[in-house]
């Protein structure tokens, strides 16, 4: 607030309002405490709005407002873990595939569950399906 800096504060204000709705609809009531990786999964979905947001604003032909998602979307990314890189999605592909014993695409969709719980919040779950898709094409 002292920086004056209204696009954080609005984000910021959003993800506390998101904080006492998921409280609410736990039944804790709003004076409840989250757990650190509840908070975290809050601020993935505010993410992964605004991305899906960005998308169709810009398919829409309204870069105007895709615009103000993009920085809301950056102020997010700041406060969620490092994303792995593609490079290393696909190291823990093979490792997990070679674990799973998975050679083929009959066993691709429980090799992408069991990635998903491995890599919940450090990669992105489109780039883990496209590495996956690539791998057993």
């Amino acid at each position: 607030m002292k920086a004056r800096d209204m696009e954080r504060l609005g984000v910021l204000r959003m993800l506390s309002a998101a904080c006492t709705n998921e409280l609410v609809s736990l039944t804790r009531g709003p004076d409840g405490v989250l757990s650190e990786e509840e908070i975290m999964s809050l601020v993935m979905r505010a993410a992964k709005q605004r991305k899906d947001s960005i998308e169709q604003f810009e398919k829409g032909g309204r870069p105007d407002l895709a615009e103000g998602e993009k920085k809301e979307l950056a102020i997010l990314e700041e406060m969620l873990p490092a994303q792995m890189s593609e490079d290393e999605i696909r190291t823990a592909v093979r490792a997990k595939a070679a674990e799973m014993g998975v050679a083929d695409k009959t066993g691709a969709n429980q090799l992408m569950g069991a990635l998903m719980k491995d890599l919940k919040g450090k990669a992105d779950g489109n780039i883990v399906k496209a590495v996956v898709s690539e791998m057993f094409v």
